[in-house]
């Protein structure tokens, strides 16, 4: 059951206290969660109360192969949170900003899937500054996928689990962060590789301009 009924009864709470200008609420929200929510009362809130200019989000990636290895909703739904937060935003006469965050190099992401991430940022006209290097963490699907290569939650055509691909060395994955991070001088010369090593040699004058 989707409900922030509690969430925002305790924003209204802390909002009242004494000596209280504001609370801000910089990241650790799930848009996912939240677009469920057909009370759009804590969406309002969010956006009128607690957000200093810029709010943290987590769509992670853009591919919906790697979004599913990651048992994450597809990207339709951050770009739909996106659309809603900006109408939102709108409508109370407020201009803030979403500041998403994205990773490089989890199983399942290969070269392609980061054009296809790079493509996306382009077209939006937001490249990070920062982008996080998957590194293998005990106790996680992601570490049992990085070390085995195959999905446990997935059986292939053949009953057995599903391969994933790996991105292994530091190389593809230096490959993987540049072009999430292509406008960059110091990686153009890392694009230009990678766009040649997928056979997309005619993005790079999409992606770099020259």
């Amino acid at each position: 059951r989707v409900d922030h009924t509690d969430y925002v009864s305790l924003l209204r709470k802390l909002r009242e206290l004494p000596k209280v200008k504001k609370v801000f609420i910089r990241s650790g929200i799930r848009f996912d969660y939240l677009m469920m929510d057909k009370d759009r009362t804590f969406f309002k809130e969010l956006v009128l109360h607690h957000i200093s200019g810029q709010l943290k989000v987590a769509p992670e990636h853009v591919s919906d192969n790697v979004l599913s290895l990651m048992r994450k909703s597809t990207h339709k739904v951050y770009e739909d949170f996106s659309r809603e937060y900006e109408k939102i935003n709108k409508e109370c006469g407020m201009k803030q900003y979403l500041v998403p965050y994205y990773i490089a190099g989890h199983p399942g992401a290969g070269l392609n899937e980061a054009i296809e991430t790079a493509l996306y940022l382009k077209k939006t006209g937001f490249v990070p500054d920062q982008v996080q290097d998957f590194y293998p963490t005990p106790g996680s699907l992601a570490t049992a996928m990085y070390y085995t290569g195959y999905n446990p939650h997935k059986e292939g055509g053949d009953g057995h689990l599903e391969k994933v691909y790996v991105a292994r060395g530091g190389h593809e994955r230096r490959l993987q962060r540049a072009l999430l991070q292509f406008n960059k001088r110091e990686n153009a010369n890392l694009v230009k590789e990678a766009l040649r090593e997928a056979g997309r040699p005619e993005l790079i004058k999409v992606l770099l301009g020259r």
